[in-house]
């Protein structure tokens, strides 16, 4: 079966790549990098990684959301973070992890010297399992 690119709606549109895409039901989804941008392109919290960390795991939930899925979902993180300072690196963690409540799914975190977007700090990518979860159709 084809792989299903998910273009959200909500989110800027203006990007070369999917925000997520989709494998057949009991498949799985895999997510381009959350980043904190708002729908028109733009760069948010200039500056302020746990400001971009917010926004980047809002856009994250937004492209789930989109392939029909949520963030308790989602089966691994990469959380990329523009710092060398463990003390940056471990606040950072914190708003991403609180985003997930209870659901506290595996996560890589990478310091990073540079990200895609000029005074992006924050980007988060996840792989998430769609469609049924048990033989009986039960979610």
């Amino acid at each position: 079966m084809a792989v299903q690119l998910i273009r959200a709606d909500r989110l800027y549109s203006g990007v070369p790549y999917a925000y997520a895409s989709v494998a057949p039901p009991g498949s799985i989804v895999f997510t381009a990098g959350a980043c904190p941008i708002d729908e028109n392109d733009g760069i948010v919290g200039v500056g302020d990684a746990l400001f971009q960390a917010r926004q980047a795991m809002a856009n994250l939930a937004e492209a789930l959301a989109a392939a029909g899925v949520a963030l308790t979902d989602v089966l691994k993180t990469t959380v990329y973070v523009v710092s060398s300072d463990p003390a940056e690196l471990a606040a950072t963690w914190d708003i991403v992890r609180a985003a997930f409540g209870d659901h506290d799914a595996p996560s890589t975190l990478v310091g990073v010297t540079a990200l895609g977007y000029r005074d992006q700090l924050v980007e988060v990518e996840a792989v998430a399992v769609s469609g049924r979860r048990d033989g009986h159709g039960e979610r």
